[in-house]
């Protein structure tokens, strides 16, 4: 298993050298994006001015205080929690977001599924996971709001945060097919079936 530090934007090929169990953090750039966010610019046809490219998303849609802009808040917010919300349900939307806007990787938690795990072979992407629970912690790893866009969405706005080591976090999937989800299901369906039989043994 190796680590890896990761500036933003990368490109597919950088990606495509994250293996399942390598640990990644991230510097300089990470966006934060959530379920309304994403059926309006995939569903409802809207466009973001701000540039994804070969950039990094995490599943969130923050707890931020309004204050008066400054150089340490540029557009007037200031994080006060960044939890992460569960991933499964913006499944449909991965391979949209990765060939309309470019993105590479997606922080999450709970893992993703097959779309996804297409999206990422076909594309070079990857699935960075966070342990719920984890919010107070990842907030410190952000230092600042520096953009927002779509905000009549708030708090499901699309959020640019400047970072300071984001991570370690866990690469859960890779555009290798490899996925510990997956894994993980397939080892409790095992178990499943081998208590099913004896259940069925002891009748």
């Amino acid at each position: 298993m190796a680590h890896h530090i990761l500036d933003m934007p990368v490109d597919a090929d950088r990606v495509r050298e994250l293996r399942v169990g390598d640990t990644v953090t991230l510097r300089r750039t990470l966006y934060g994006i959530r379920d309304a966010t994403l059926i309006h610019m995939f569903d409802r046809g809207r466009r973001t001015r701000l540039d994804l490219q070969g950039h990094a998303v995490i599943h969130t849609a923050p707890n931020v205080h309004r204050v008066e802009p400054s150089p340490e808040a540029p557009v007037g917010y200031a994080p006060f929690c960044i939890g992460t919300t569960t991933s499964m349900r913006m499944e449909r939307f991965t391979a949209d977001l990765m060939r309309r806007e470019g993105v590479r990787i997606i922080i999450g938690k709970g893992g993703m599924g097959p779309q996804t795990q297409a999206a990422f072979a076909e594309q070079g992407g990857a699935y960075l996971a966070i342990v719920g629970g984890a919010a107070a912690l990842e907030t410190t790893w952000i230092e600042r709001i520096e953009d927002v866009d779509l905000d009549d969405l708030h708090p499901e706005s699309l959020w640019r945060f400047a970072i300071r080591d984001f991570g370690p976090l866990l690469v859960g999937m890779d555009a290798h097919g490899g996925s510990l989800f997956a894994e993980v299901q397939r080892d409790v369906a095992s178990r499943r079936d081998a208590v099913i039989a004896s259940l069925e043994e002891a009748r």
